[in-house]
């Protein structure tokens, strides 16, 4: 017999029309669909407004969620599907992504110094250069596989694709993303190309 997910009482009780219960949720997992939202989109007013539209849904469509599993699949689900839905209809991805990793890449953190600062900015333009330029089904399976830290198999799930299909984009993005990385004279030893080979 399945059992009920540490979600699924919270889902029951949203289907009941309870508003606190989806207050719980939203809290719980705010973060995981903006940030998606945020990563693929690079637009942080439409990331707000795919976070509000991921938990109408849920409060819409409550009934159809399966109790007995963790939630996090399905809101990633409906936040890539609400993001492709953006970005066909915008039709202008032009470095909206790039400006929001630019300003992950100024966080302080791996190693200080301003030469190692700069260094690692412009190694970071490239490699956003690069993932810019992905095709957008490539670019959406790298942000969930390397920023999202999601395994094939939940990416499969949530893009509802064979994990073969993600294991190919994720194969070719990275030939991609290494190619630029050697065009521009970063070798792939380089500290953030490394998380790409």
């Amino acid at each position: 017999m399945d059992t009920e997910s540490p979600d699924g009482a919270l889902v029951a009780c949203v289907c009941q029309g309870d508003l606190d219960a989806l207050g719980v949720l939203y809290e719980r997992y705010k973060s995981l669909v903006h940030r998606t939202a945020l990563a693929i989109t690079g637009d942080p007013d439409v990331a707000d407004d795919i976070l509000q539209e991921v938990f109408l849904r849920l409060y819409r469509y409550a009934d159809t969620v399966d109790q007995t599993v963790d939630l996090g699949p399905w809101l990633y689900r409906v936040t890539t599907r609400l993001t492709y839905t953006w970005i066909r209809r915008m039709q202008c991805w032009a470095g909206r992504f790039q400006e929001i990793l630019d300003r992950w890449a100024l966080v302080p953190g791996i190693r200080s110094g301003p030469e190692r600062a700069v260094e690692q900015s412009e190694q970071w333009r490239v490699l956003l250069a690069a993932i810019d330029a992905l095709p957008t089904v490539q670019r959406v399976v790298v942000v969930l596989h390397y920023l999202e830290n999601l395994s094939t198999q939940e990416i499969a799930e949530i893009l509802e694709a064979p994990e073969g299909t993600v294991k190919s984009r994720l194969y070719y993005a990275r030939a991609k993303l290494r190619e630029a990385m050697l065009s521009q004279g970063y070798g792939p030893t380089i500290e953030i190309a490394y998380e790409f080979t």
